[in-house]
């Protein structure tokens, strides 16, 4: 049996204390968690922590990483982490995103295709695809839990969490997240109004993953998205809403391994 390391510190970028996970060995590959919690990733993390470094920041704001107050928006982020790139000293890293995670690591390779070797994006928010007054990506603020719960999940009890059971500690970074993400992704609401005109400097092999039965932003916006980005493949996956790698994991691995071999 393969044992995986771990390694948990701080690292202080751009004068933000960040937290940040190394999972395993191998080949760098950057995972970015979006407004999920963490730990739904836990698993994929050990998977690709086989055979990969599998590098796991907390964004500011985010689990237990410092949030300045001129950190405002995703882009902001996204020059963190290539700080946090070369400071590692790594290049020609694979990079993984999840929803806002996705739209993050979608910035950081408009500013810097070369440091990445391939890039997946699950399910990312950041762009607008219709007009001033259509609804891209479903306002999930201003409805009810139960609504939103149902826009992003397939089957709506996979995101349930039972609150009563989590400690202050585990409460708080709860809290912190969603705090976080409304303040980052509000306004504008789920897009950068530039990323559009600059997902064409992408030049990393690119996979876009969507979700058949996404409902906070379907199909035709992930299709959308994905021909932004020059020679970028698209797949989606059955019986699964804004998070299929983690509603359908088997089907995700398989997407993605056969993308990464």
């Amino acid at each position: 049996m393969t044992v995986i390391t771990t390694d948990r510190r701080r690292i202080e970028l751009a004068g933000i204390d960040i937290e940040l996970a190394l999972h395993g060995e191998g080949k760098p590959l950057l995972l970015l968690s979006g407004e999920e919690q963490l730990e739904d990733n836990l698993p994929l993390i050990a998977d690709l922590a086989r055979h990969h470094q599998v590098i796991v920041p907390s964004a500011p704001g985010f689990g237990r990483s410092e949030r300045p107050d001129w950190i405002g928006s995703p882009d902001d982020i996204a020059y963190i982490y290539l700080d946090l790139l070369d400071r590692l000293g790594l290049r020609d890293v694979t990079a993984i995103g999840f929803s806002l995670g996705g739209w993050i690591a979608a910035e950081m390779a408009t500013k810097n295709s070369a440091a990445f070797s391939k890039l997946v994006l699950v399910s990312p928010y950041g762009v607008k695809i219709g007009g001033p007054y259509d609804v891209d990506i479903q306002d999930i603020w201003t409805s009810h839990p139960d609504k939103v719960a149902a826009w992003r999940w397939h089957d709506a009890a996979k995101g349930k969490r039972d609150f009563l059971s989590m400690d202050d500690d585990a409460l708080t970074v709860v809290a912190r997240n969603i705090e976080s993400f409304a303040r980052f992704c509000w306004d504008p609401y789920m897009h950068n109004p530039k990323l559009k005109r600059r997902l064409h400097r992408i030049q990393a092999p690119t996979l876009v993953v969507w979700g058949e039965n996404d409902g906070i932003a379907d199909a035709a916006y992930g299709k959308a998205y994905a021909e932004l980005i020059p020679g970028a493949a698209f797949k989606t996956i059955a019986a699964a809403g804004h998070y299929p790698h983690i509603e359908q994991p088997e089907a995700f691995g398989k997407i993605l391994n056969d993308f990464l071999d």
